[in-house]
This record gives C-alpha cells, sequence and structure tokens, in this order.
C-alpha cells in the first residue's frame, strides 16, 4: 500500500532563509557568519521549550486550571478564569504553549457546560490575553528573550517598561469579559471541569520545576546560558528523551536566517543607513505595522539591528501582536484549535477576532501616543 509523505513547509522559516541566501551574494559567506547568531537567545530559548513541554506533557497546567475552575460559581467567573489563565501564564510559560494549552481545555468546558455559544468570544480574549500577559517578561515570548538579551536591560528595567500596557491590558480584558452576555449565568455541575485524567509523574514535575528555577536563573544572568543548557540537555536526556524532540526546531531556524540577513545588510553601508534612517524615531510604529503583514518575531529580527530606540521596538513589536490573524503567530494556535471543530462558523469566529483585536491595538497605541511616546 502506497504512502503519502506529507511535508509541512512553514512560510516564515522559508522567506528567512530565502533572505539569507539572497544576502549572502552580497555578503558572500565566511567566518563572520558565526557572529551573527545570538547563541545565548538561542540556548535559553531552547531549552525553556524543553522544559516548558516537560511540564506540558504530565499536564501541570491543566492541573492547576482544575484547581482554579472548582472555585468558580457563575459563567463570568468562569469566563475570567479562562482568559486570565492564559493572560497570566503567558508570563512564564509563553503565549504559544498558554493558547496550545487552555484554548483544547476551553473548548472541552464551555462544551461540557453546554456555552458553545460563548467558545468564539472566549476563545478570542483568551489570545489577546495570552498574546497581551506574555509582554510582560523576558520569557513571555521569542522576541522579548531576544531584545532582552539584546539590550542588556535589567529585569527591573524590563518589566518597568512592559508593565503599563500589561495593566493597561488587563483593565480592557476585564471590561471585555463583563460587557459579554450572561446566558445563562449558573454553572450546573462542577464535573464538567474535570477533563484531565492523569497527571503525570510527580518525580518527572519536581525535576522539570527544578530546571525552570535554573533556566530563570539563566535569564536574569546570574547562572551561565552554555552552563544551564548543558544541565537541561543531559538531565532531559537521561529522564525522558522524547522531550528533546518536542521543541520548536523550526522558529529556532527560522532565528538563524533572519539573524543572517540582518547581520550581512547591516555591512552593506547603502543599506544599513537606508534602514537606519527609515526605522529611526519610529520604531514603535513602524513595529506595529510590519508585525502585521509578518508577525512580531520576525519584525524583531528585521528592525533590531537598524534601530537606536529599543524600549519603542519592545513595545511596538508586543502591541503589533494585536490586529491581523498573523500579526502574533501564536494567534494562529487559536484559530487551528477552533477550526478542528466539528461545529464551527470560520468567518464569524475571523471577524469577531479581527474586531476585538483592533480595538485593543487601537487603545494601547494611543495610549503610547499620548502618554508615553512623548517622554521618550
Amino acid at each position: 500500500m502506497d504512502k503519502k509523505i506529507k511535508i509541512k513547509i512553514d512560510p516564515v522559516l522559508c522567506a528567512a532563509w530565502l533572505l539569507a541566501a539572497v544576502s549572502a551574494f552580497f555578503v558572500h559567506p565566511g567566518k563572520d557568519y558565526i557572529s551573527y547568531i545570538d547563541w545565548r537567545s538561542l540556548g535559553i530559548l531552547w531549552s525553556l521549550m524543553v522544559i516548558i513541554q516537560g511540564l506540558k506533557e504530565n499536564s501541570v497546567f491543566e492541573r492547576i486550571a482544575e484547581k482554579l475552575l472548582s472555585k468558580v460559581k457563575g459563567f463570568k467567573q468562569l469566563v475570567l478564569v479562562l482568559v486570565f489563565l492564559c493572560f497570566f501564564s503567558a508570563m512564564l510559560i509563553t503565549n504559544d504553549v498558554a493558547l496550545i494549552t487552555f484554548v483544547p481545555f476551553s473548548i472541552m468546558i464551555l462544551i461540557n457546560c453546554s456555552k458553545k455559544k460563548a467558545i468564539i468570544p472566549v476563545v478570542v480574549l483568551q489570545t489577546v490575553a495570552a498574546n497581551l500577559g506574555s509582554m510582560l517578561t523576558p520569557i513571555g515570548n521569542p522576541q522579548n528573550l531576544y531584545l532582552y538579551g539584546l539590550t542588556s536591560m535589567s529585569f527591573v528595567q524590563f518589566v518597568s517598561c512592559m508593565l503599563p500596557y500589561t495593566l493597561m491590558s488587563a483593565i480592557l480584558l476585564v471590561i471585555s469579559v463583563m460587557i459579554m452576555p450572561k446566558g445563562d449565568a449558573q454553572i450546573a455541575d462542577k464535573g464538567d471541569f474535570h477533563i484531565v485524567k492523569h497527571f503525570g509523574s510527580k518525580r518527572q514535575v519536581i525535576v522539570y520545576a527544578a530546571l525552570f528555577l535554573i533556566a530563570i536563573l539563566s535569564v536574569l544572568r546570574v547562572i551561565p546560558w552554555h552552563v544551564m543548557s548543558i544541565i537541561v540537555f543531559v538531565i532531559i536526556l537521561g529522564m525522558d528523551l522524547k522531550i528533546l524532540f518536542r521543541a520548536d526546531y523550526i522558529l529556532l531556524l527560522t532565528f538563524i536566517g533572519f539573524f543572517i540577513f540582518t547581520g550581512n545588510m547591516g555591512r552593506i553601508p547603502q543599506i544599513h543607513d537606508f534602514f537606519m534612517s527609515t526605522v529611526s524615531g519610529r520604531e514603535f510604529a513602524i513595529s506595529v505595522l510590519l508585525s502585521q503583514v509578518i508577525s512580531n518575531v520576525p519584525a524583531t529580527l528585521m528592525l533590531s539591528g537598524f534601530c537606536k530606540n529599543y524600549r519603542e521596538l519592545l513595545t511596538g513589536v508586543n502591541v503589533g501582536g494585536l490586529g491581523t490573524l498573523i500579526a502574533s503567530m501564536a494567534s494562529l494556535i487559536s484559530y487551528k484549535a477552533y477550526a478542528s471543530m466539528q461545529e464551527k462558523n470560520v468567518p464569524r469566529y475571523i471577524i469577531v477576532f479581527t474586531v476585538v483585536n483592533l480595538l485593543f491595538l487601537a487603545v494601547l497605541c494611543l495610549m503610547h501616543m499620548l502618554i508615553f511616546a512623548p517622554i521618550q
């Protein structure tokens, strides 16, 4: 019997390496290429990926969610818990993992509670919450981790930069939940929240939690990143080999492609000067707009070599994760989870997603222009 092998082609990865290949015609490959790559960011990002995947495999996050949901009494409380699970967890486990974990979990809970009409608004708000909650910390998303290393900001400086936007985002999320139609305000059976039957190995959970703390210390520059990466590799190799294959290696390769492209562009004086004059002083606006087209991680990598105000770039690419469906690639996780349902209304999802995202984007951009841009 013939077996068809499906090969998944990632368009962002292809674009990154196409740009890298084109740039190589202008700056021929050499030993300088190695210096383009931010190995620290890649090493920490890889380590966090496998550690968090290990915790996820042991259903740690679902168990926390079920404990929180056991206290829920009404529909609005249920939605608040589901939305803010994504908001707060994304600060530590990244927006991608928060959505991969809690969106399917939430869909099952809403179906069990006979709240199918609430699935679209809840999933959309969860997506917004994950993208905005993740912007507070250096480990919340890949662009933050990269910029945190590039700029050598202290942890306090980083958080203080993003805190006003995070607080405003939390206020907007609460308002959004409060204005949702109530429907049947009561939750009939708390048994509807018990979805995960197996919570994994306590020993593995303890080990992964310890590795996570070590990774955080590496992010904070207490432990050298290469020492931390070796510790993570050796321990997981001996304890849970399969987890080493669960990291997002496509994302890591995408980073390398963009590193080569931006490194080469920076060595061509005419192009470097053009991008510097174009981006300088407009980091926030350009990063928001570029994120709408190519998503915020590639936008960060492309613009980081041509800007002077990294705080503006940091806020721009995080706020720029709102807007279009591809402004943050994490948003596609929620979309795919919803689109996989048997009963679905994809056009309505896209409309609601776009309207909600644009409203949040407009408020945060207005806040930036009126309050923060004048004091930069």
